[in-house]
């Protein structure tokens, strides 16, 4: 089996797997042996926190005995927050200064220790090369193609190999540099090709990618798996094993989604050599799980000039401490642990989500004061799993950070109609009326981009 195609098979969603037609047994044998990994290294994971059983989390699916509740009068079982102008001494924090220098790096210790980990000090360098540089056309558009690896420094365990996929395209015609939106994005089997549809479909709107050409900017895909994979298993490889020499994690180092983070700041950093890049005005997206990783990047990374977060859900924008769709202990299973640093999984026992130091609202705020659009679908079509509202909450709570800092937060405590943006101040949020997807919403954030990002 080809390298890039295990990959896909142990890192994409199911309903992106269902793409590639029935599996072979190969496939099927590799999946199993990942699984087997995975749940051994949660396991170990467990033995160190000295934590024999979990909570099981709720299901996904909404006829099964113990779905995840979607009813809002049940949704909100507890009834504070953490506050994030509040010192852990007890003292409000009353200016800018004190947020930076006091208040802020008590929240980041606190993601850091409890939540997505810890990163290490000795991450490895990266060298970037240009693989292959092409002139050819999107939707119309002339743009200049560039294939892009970055292959980082493995002379501390040379076992393991690490390298970054990126791929970056801008207007063939620009006479300078341009703003770029970069996407976490999948790297799909040369040759493959998503179904097409039926005979008499109206051709497609253009895509996010020639939205962005029309309006003079460029754009970037990051393939988040190329450099640290999608499970569990993978932990002791990538850049996380790389760092820990084959040696599985201490409860909190980086997991998944910080080390995704990580990548993405690489890639930035190559985008300040590249002469087509205005890497000032470079912003992050992703959808899902990769809608999770674009709000951590904008967290952790103040050079990221905006962020469009896509239905990031439990461990995204959502609030913790909300009873509805996903929960912590979903995210605590041998499923998802592997995004958060190994001492998430005791707030799913013994501890609970009310027992976190911080919350999803916090995470927003460590955005501030940079503009972040929180999108998410309808919930008849896309799910109540992601909890739409619970988003707009993490978003609603951030804005006093926002304002201490002299910007604006949501503006409104309301929670808007379905294609409704709020959008008046630096926090935005807009539920479409589509399934999983950024798609319907990036017109809507470009509109709202273009009060923070220019094309010379």
């Amino acid at each position: 089996m080809k390298p890039i195609l295990s990959l896909l098979l142990v890192s994409l969603p199911v309903t992106l797997l269902a793409q590639f037609g029935p599996r072979t047994p190969e496939q099927d044998s590799l999946m199993a042996r990942t699984q087997r990994k995975t749940q051994a290294d949660h396991r170990a994971m467990m033995t160190q926190l000295n934590i024999k059983e979990l909570r099981p989390g709720p299901s996904g699916n909404p006829k099964a005995p113990n779905a995840a509740n979607a009813d809002e009068s049940k949704a909100s079982p507890y009834t504070t927050l953490p506050d994030p102008l509040v010192l852990k001494n007890g003292k409000k924090v009353k200016s800018a200064k004190e947020w930076w220098a006091k208040r802020r790096p008590e929240i980041v210790a606190d993601f850091d220790s409890e939540v997505y980990g810890r990163m290490p000090a000795n991450v490895p360098g990266v060298t970037w090369t240009v693989v292959s540089t092409k002139d050819t056309v999107n939707g119309g558009y002339p743009i200049r193609l560039k294939k892009l690896v970055g292959r980082v420094d493995n002379s501390m365990y040379p076992a393991i190999n690490v390298n970054i996929a990126l791929t970056l395209a801008t207007p063939a015609n620009a006479t300078g540099p341009v703003p770029v939106m970069m996407e976490f994005g999948f790297q799909f089997p040369a040759g493959f090709r998503m179904p097409q549809p039926p005979a008499g479909t109206p051709p497609p709107p253009p895509n996010w990618e020639q939205q962005l050409l029309k309006k003079g900017w460029g754009y970037a895909v990051l393939v988040p798996t190329s450099f640290q994979a999608d499970n569990g298993a993978g932990l002791t490889e990538g850049v996380i094993g790389l760092v820990n020499k084959g040696e599985r994690r201490k409860p909190d180092d980086w997991g998944t989604l910080r080390a995704w983070a990580w990548g993405a700041s690489r890639a930035l950093d190559y985008f300040e050599t590249d002469k087509a890049v205005d890497a000032k005005q470079v912003g992050i997206e992703g959808l899902s799980r990769y809608g999770k990783a674009a709000v951590v990047t904008m967290a952790y990374e103040p050079r990221f000039a905006i962020g469009f977060i896509g239905s990031s859900g439990e461990g995204g924008v959502k609030l913790h401490r909300r009873l509805y769709g996903e929960q912590v202990e979903n995210v605590a299973s041998s499923a998802e642990y592997h995004w958060m640093a190994g001492n998430f999984i005791k707030y799913a026992g013994p501890l609970t989500p009310n027992d976190l130091p911080v919350d999803s609202h916090e995470l927003v705020s460590l955005c501030a004061p940079r503009p972040v659009f929180i999108s998410s679908g309808s919930p008849d079509v896309e799910g109540r799993w992601l909890d739409a509202k619970g988003m707009f909450l993490g978003g609603l709570y951030a804005g006093p950070v926002y304002e201490l800092l002299g910007k604006k937060g949501l503006g409104t405590t309301e929670y808007p109609a379905q294609e409704d943006l709020v959008g008046s101040g630096e926090i935005a949020y807009r539920q479409h009326s589509g399934g999983h997807t950024t798609g319907p919403n990036w017109p809507s954030f470009l509109v709202y981009a273009d009060r923070y990002i220019k094309a010379k």
